[in-house]
C-alpha cells in the first residue's frame, strides 16, 4: 500500500523539521515548503492526501493559499498556527480548512488530527443506504454526491460528511458534540464552532433563504437536524 503524502508548509525551519520528522516516523511520505508560492507549486506538481498549512508567512499567507487550494482542489487542509483566537479559527474554517491546530502542540495530538483527516469513510452505518430525498434535495451516500432540484451541488469532502451524517439521522436532533465526534473523530470535544462553521458553509450552498433554512435546521441550544424524508420521496 502506497504511503499517504502530506505537504507541510511553514516559514519556520524548526517547525517544519519537527512536523515532518514526526510524520515520517508515523509512516507518511512528507514534502515541505517554506512559503506560499513554493506550496502552490508543489500542490500542482504532486498528488497529495493532506496539506498542513501555517497562516503567518511572507508572500501569500496561509489563508491566501487556502483560498487558492479551495478553488481547484479537494485535499483536506489542517491549519497550524500560533493564532489561538476563536475568530482566527472560524475565519480559516470558513475559507475551507478542515481543522485547526494551535501551536505549540504535541506529537500525539498532531498525529491524531492527521489520522482523523485522512479517514476516507463517511461516518455512519456500514453498507449502502438509499439516497436521502427531501423537497428537491438528494444526498447520495454511495456516490458521495448532492443534488438540489436536479442540479449538482459542489461540497468539499468535510462539508459532505457533515451533511451526510445529518441525513443518515434525518428527523433526529443531533448535539453539536455528536456531529463533531462523528465527523472529526472521538478525540474532539470542545471545538463545537467547527460544526457551526460547516453548517453555515452548507447552508450557503443549499438554502435559498439562509435566514429561514428549510434543509439544515437548528434546535436552539441543542444542535442541528435535517427533516425526515417526505413519504413520496422516501418511497
Amino acid at each position: 500500500m502506497a504511503q499517504q503524502a502530506i505537504l507541510v508548509v511553514d516559514d519556520e525551519a524548526p517547525m517544519r523539521k519537527f512536523v515532518s520528522h514526526n510524520l515520517k516516523a508515523g509512516g507518511y511520505d512528507v514534502l515541505t515548503a517554506a512559503d506560499g508560492n513554493e506550496a502552490l507549486k508543489l500542490l500542482v506538481e504532486h498528488p497529495l492526501d493532506l496539506l498542513l498549512l501555517d497562516i503567518g508567512m511572507a508572500g501569500p499567507d496561509g489563508l491566501a493559499v487556502l483560498e487558492a487550494v479551495r478553488r481547484d482542489m479537494e485535499v483536506p487542509v489542517l491549519m497550524i498556527s500560533a493564532r489561538a483566537r476563536e475568530a482566527d479559527k472560524v475565519k480559516a474554517l470558513d475559507l475551507g480548512a478542515d481543522d485547526y491546530l494551535v501551536k505549540p502542540f504535541g506529537v500525539a495530538e498532531l498525529l491524531a488530527r492527521v489520522r482523523a483527516l485522512l479517514r476516507r469513510v463517511t461516518p455512519g452505518p456500514r453498507g449502502p443506504l438509499p439516497p436521502y430525498r427531501y423537497r428537491g434535495l438528494v444526498v447520495d451516500f454511495s456516490a458521495r454526491r448532492v443534488w438540489l432540484n436536479d442540479v449538482g451541488v459542489s461540497l468539499t469532502r468535510r462539508e459532505f460528511e457533515v451533511l451526510a451524517y445529518l441525513a443518515r439521522n434525518a428527523g433526529k436532533v443531533l448535539l453539536h458534540r455528536q456531529v463533531l465526534q462523528a465527523v472529526w473523530g472521538s478525540q474532539y470535544g470542545e471545538e463545537t464552532d467547527y460544526v457551526w462553521t460547516f453548517v453555515q458553509r452548507i447552508r450557503r450552498k443549499l438554502e435559498p433563504d439562509r435566514q429561514h433554512p428549510r434543509y439544515v435546521l437548528t434546535e436552539p441550544g441543542v444542535g442541528y437536524f435535517v427533516p425526515g424524508q417526505d413519504e413520496e420521496d422516501a418511497a
